[in-house]
């Protein structure tokens, strides 16, 4: 398998693999816990943080970026990247965003500047620090996710739980919720050269060896109600081309996945990225930033 697929069809099968856990594991977030906004915190978001820095989320080393400024009645938008990139990843459409709007970025533990896991993670653990997080950045406003691959499989799952805080959603290419069966299913055991590799690689990653040492299961997606959410998936078949015998079944369960997505809210929708590979904010970024821009607008009129 050459470097190029390596980066590109196994990262979006990792992370697909990877974001099946979050929706529909009842211990993947802190789901009974209400987000509890400290004075500190509300204090901290009025003074703007801003720029780059370290907070402390229950005791670990947390990598934050906050740029623009809060717009009353708004959301503070909540970048988050998937699986193997850091926030510089997303600084441009962060950049792009933050001229009309609050916007926030931050390094899942494992991932960036941020603090390497102790151990295998659970997704309640990701939830938890999610949430440490937007207390720290946006204080007692609401937040809308925007997240892209694993990101979306985490912020899809933490919503459900999370209706008082988050308040629309945007999905970029979102791992699929049933993204482990998808791929033991469309490639056998049995499979060699790239797509036996491939198939190898992600299970790997299932497994916990990836840079956050998550554990992956599938699962099924809940409903956070009816706030907006915008579902956008690639175009561009890169998987068909990459693996010509096992491709065109996983373009299939990967476009599959993503109008299971929809359940998480009665007002969502679905678009396709016509020009994308996986990476829909840096192959289309004025896609992705108009999308968050009109989901951010559509939530601060339901505030």
């Amino acid at each position: 398998m050459n470097p190029t697929f390596k980066a590109s069809a196994v990262m979006a099968l990792c992370c697909a693999v990877t974001g099946t856990g979050l929706v529909g594991c009842k211990d993947v977030s802190d789901a009974h816990t209400k987000s509890s906004v400290t004075s500190a915190a509300r204090k901290a978001a009025d003074g703007l943080l801003s720029g780059t820095r370290k907070i402390k989320v229950d005791g670990r080393s947390v990598n934050v970026s906050c740029s623009g400024n809060p717009m009353k009645h708004k959301p503070v938008i909540v970048l988050m990247p998937g699986l193997g990139d850091g926030l510089e990843k997303m600084a441009g459409i962060q950049k792009t965003l933050s001229e009309k709007n609050r916007v926030c970025s931050y390094d899942r533990l494992g991932e960036g500047a941020s603090d390497k896991p102790d151990g295998p993670q659970t997704f309640a653990g990701t939830g938890k620090i999610l949430t440490g997080v937007i207390d720290q950045v946006a204080g007692h406003r609401p937040v809308v996710l925007a997240a892209h691959s694993l990101g979306g499989m985490i912020a899809a799952r933490y919503a459900p739980d999370h209706r008082d805080r988050v308040k629309g959603v945007v999905l970029m290419d979102a791992t699929s919720p049933t993204s482990v069966a998808d791929l033991t299913n469309a490639i056998p055991e049995s499979a060699t050269g790239p797509a036996g590799e491939l198939r190898a690689q992600t299970l790997q990653v299932d497994q916990g060896n990836n840079p956050e040492k998550l554990l992956i299961t599938d699962g099924k997606v809940r409903s956070a109600g009816d706030i907006p959410v915008t579902v956008i998936q690639h175009g561009k078949k890169y998987l068909a081309a990459a693996v010509p015998e096992y491709g065109p079944r996983l373009e299939e369960d990967w476009a599959k996945g993503q109008r299971e997505w929809l359940a998480i809210s009665h007002h969502s929708k679905l678009i396709t990225a016509t020009n994308s590979e996986h990476y829909i904010y840096v192959d289309q970024p004025d896609l992705a930033v108009k999308t968050i821009q009109r989901v951010t607008s559509e939530a601060a009129r339901r505030v």
